[in-house]
Formats: C-alpha cells, structure tokens, sequence
C-alpha cells in the first residue's frame, strides 16, 4: 500500500504542462505550494515533466530545465502521464490534444473554445485509447459546475440551465447599472481596470459566453451541442436607456446564457441554446449576481433549483478547477480506472431561435395621439402574440409607449417588432429586448 511504503515507493504521476502564461503560472505555483497534501490526497506524487511555452527567456519563474519549445514531441513523450493545456484557441492545440489522447494520455484543459467546437473529436479520441478528458476549468472558473452536471446529476433529468457566464460583460452591465452611465464608458472603464481584454470582441459579442453555454447543453441533455448550434447575441446594443428601463421595471439586464430542454406538442424533444442580453426580475437569484462573479442557475426535475456562484474568471480560481482535475486524472490513474466518458446518447436536435419561445420588452416613440394604442395592439394579434403590459407617457409631441408580451416564438415576436416599426404612428422603435426569469 502507498501509504505503508511512503509516497518514494509510488511511480509519480508525470505532467506535461502547455502553456505557461496566467494561468499556467498559478498551476506551477500550486503544484510547488501543495505537492505534499498532493501526494496524500491522490496517493502518489506528481512531477512537471515539462512546459511547452513559445518563448522560453519569458519565463524565468519556471526552473529552466522544465521549459520547451517543442509541445508536439512534450504531449506524445513516453515520460508524460498527463497533458494540461492553459494554451487556448484552436489550432495548434486541437493537434496537440488529439495526439496526447491518441497516446494514451489524460489530458486537462480550460480551452472552451475548442470544447465547444471540437469536443466530438477529443472525446472519441479518448474512448479510442482509454485516457480521461476533464475540462472542469472551461466554463465558470473555480465555481464547481461541470462536475456536478457530468456526474452528481447524472441520475436525473435537467430541464434548464441559466446563467452568467461572463465576467467582464457582467461587470460592464453591472457598472451601467449602478453608475447610470453608457456602454462605451463603461467598456472603457473595464479595460482601464483589466476585467476587459484590449480587444473585447470574444466577450462583449458573446462568443465566449456561447462557447461556455455549448458545453453546459452538451453535459445537461446528453447531446452534442456545438457552438454553431448556439444563438448569439452580445452587449453592444445595451444602452443606458435600457437599463434605466429596467429599473424602472424592478429589472436588471445581464448577459445570459440560456439551455433549455424544449417539448413540442409533438412530444418530439429538442434543445434551445442562447446567449443574449435579457431582463431579469430584481428578486431572482440571478439579479444580486454583480461584477466579475458568474454564476449558473440549474433546474432539474429531482432536485429542483440549484445555483453555483462564485469567481468566474482570473488566475488563480481557473487553476484551482485545474487542479481539482488534475487530482481526479491523477487517482484514476492510481487506481487502475477512469473517469466518466462522454454521455451523447439523446441526440437530440438544435432548436432554431425562431422557433424559441421568448418574451420581449419593446420601447417606442409613437405620435402622441387617439388609436395608436390600438393600431399597434392590432399587430400583436395579427402575429398572435399576447401582451403582457402596457405603460404609456406621452409628451408635447410625441409618446413613449413601452410593451411586455408573453411568451411566444422568437420569430413571431421578431415580426411584430418589424411590422410595428413600419406603421406612421411609430416614429421610432427605440429598444426590443428579452425578459427572462418570470412565469
């Protein structure tokens, strides 16, 4: 037994580590600080057997004889147990890992991106060679979230899972929220801080949160779900008006990512996935979520309503889940097993957003006169959308009408906002956004 025979007795487990940037320096760090609670918990110790990074006189933190330039031959090595990969993107990591697996190597990552895109490949290069895939660190940083999707509710049936999974997009919202002050500034404000990146793009368009909202589908209804499979909208088009909107509502608008596990009349099921700025009521779980925090609200039919909340980003919470990964890697290797394999089994299709039952809140500058009230409730029946609310002010001139519906498909509902904007008592549709988070 190890622990008669003391950890010097047990072959360590052997780890190649790609990438050696933020995060890949805090994995280091604590692979150094804890090696001996490491040792006890996974029952053998565990060695750097190396670090691919592209320029190795940048890193003098990292002992010299660790560091390489060469990741391909590193991953394939005979000397490598597990691949940890901090790199991200696509290429050329997508080769890296699918040549680690195929070798028979566990491999470790954070990259959610290739996930999203080309999960189907990692995993059957898994199963082909009997090596692990974890990728716990890929949505929501340190919050422990994959996990408990992929294994503790594996026996039962998730219905729904919403959530923040963006921290620099739900700083920004949450600063236009609190200060009043418009997207530019508050974008602005973000970089000068460091919870935006100089080029933004991936978060404030929704990419990143698309990617994360891919995997989270994938392990809730057991079916493969890409990043093509998601709708996406991001943050650019939020204004200061639509925040004050509501507010003035007993609403607040984060960027959400929604999975939902959709019944037609049919019984046929299917999956809808998307990301877009929504309304939220102030008293749901998910409203009191502020800054950088993520946090991802669950829904199944067993256990009812769950939410994980925590740092969803930076350094150290992303290699504290990679290590948390590491460890379970590492035992399953001690132990003669493996982890859980990919569960695709449902195979159920993509819903398209137009077929997507959604609630909308729309603003309007009408002319401030009799009928136009019902001239524009006339095409929400002709589309056979309901309306939830109706507030109207009206001015010298003209009026500001602001709607609420139902729930209806995405599609109608685009419609009628198309249709609305083209009668002679609407001078302008000033906002159309989503409400999620009510009945």
């Amino acid at each position: 037994m190890p622990g008669k025979e003391g950890p010097n007795a047990v072959k360590p487990i052997r780890v190649a580590l790609l990438g050696c940037g933020t995060v890949g320096t805090e994995v280091v760090r604590l692979l150094t600080d804890q090696a001996d609670d490491l040792t006890q918990r996974i029952g053998a110790p565990v060695e750097l057997a190396g670090i691919a990074v592209r320029r190795p006189n940048k890193h003098r933190e990292v002992p010299e004889h660790l560091l390489t330039t060469d990741a391909a031959a590193l991953v394939t090595s005979a000397d490598v147990d597990v691949v940890v990969e901090v790199i991200g993107g696509i290429d050329p990591t997508r080769g890296l890992l699918l040549d680690a697996l195929r070798a028979g190597k566990s491999v470790v990552t954070a990259n959610k991106a290739l996930l999203a895109e080309h999960g189907p490949d990692l995993f059957e290069a898994a199963d082909a060679s009997g090596a692990d895939l974890y990728f716990e660190a890929a949505v929501a940083g340190a919050i422990p979230l994959l996990r408990p999707l992929r294994e503790s509710l594996a026996g039962d049936r998730i219905t729904r899972v919403m959530g923040i999974v963006n921290g620099t997009t739900n700083f920004i919202l949450s600063a236009m929220d609190a200060t009043g002050a418009g997207y530019a500034e508050t974008l602005e404000e973000a970089s000068r801080l460091g919870y935006a990146e100089a080029d933004p793009t991936a978060d404030v368009d929704g990419f990143d949160a698309a990617s994360k909202a891919a995997i989270l589908a994938s392990l809730a209804f057991h079916t493969r779900v890409t990043a093509a499979d998601v709708y996406r909208e991001g943050i650019r088009a939020v204004s200061a008006a639509d925040i004050a909107a509501a507010r003035g509502l007993g609403r607040t608008v984060k960027l959400l990512a929604i999975c939902e596990r959709v019944t037609a009349p049919s019984g046929q099921e299917s999956v809808a996935v998307r990301v877009h700025p929504a309304m939220i009521p102030r008293t749901h779980p998910l409203a009191s979520v502020n800054g950088a925090f993520n946090a991802v609200f669950v829904e199944a039919d067993a256990a009812g309503e769950m939410m994980f909340y925590g740092q969803g980003a930076g350094g150290a919470p992303t290699a504290s889940a990679v290590l948390g990964d590491l460890v379970a890697v590492a035992r399953n290797q001690v132990a003669g097993g493996r982890g859980p394999r990919e569960s695709a089994y449902a195979a159920l299709p993509a819903q398209p957003m137009g077929h997507t039952p959604t609630r909308y809140h729309i603003s309007l500058d009408v002319a401030d006169k009799a009928g136009v009230l019902s001239q524009v409730a006339a095409v929400f029946a002709e589309h056979d959308v309901s309306i939830a609310a109706v507030r109207q002010e009206g001015r010298v001139e003209d009026a500001s009408l602001v709607i609420v519906t139902h729930a209806a498909t995405d599609a109608a509902l685009r419609s009628t906002v198309d249709k609305i904007g083209g009668l002679p008592v609407v001078r302008d549709v000033v906002s159309v956004m989503r409400v999620e988070g009510e009945e």
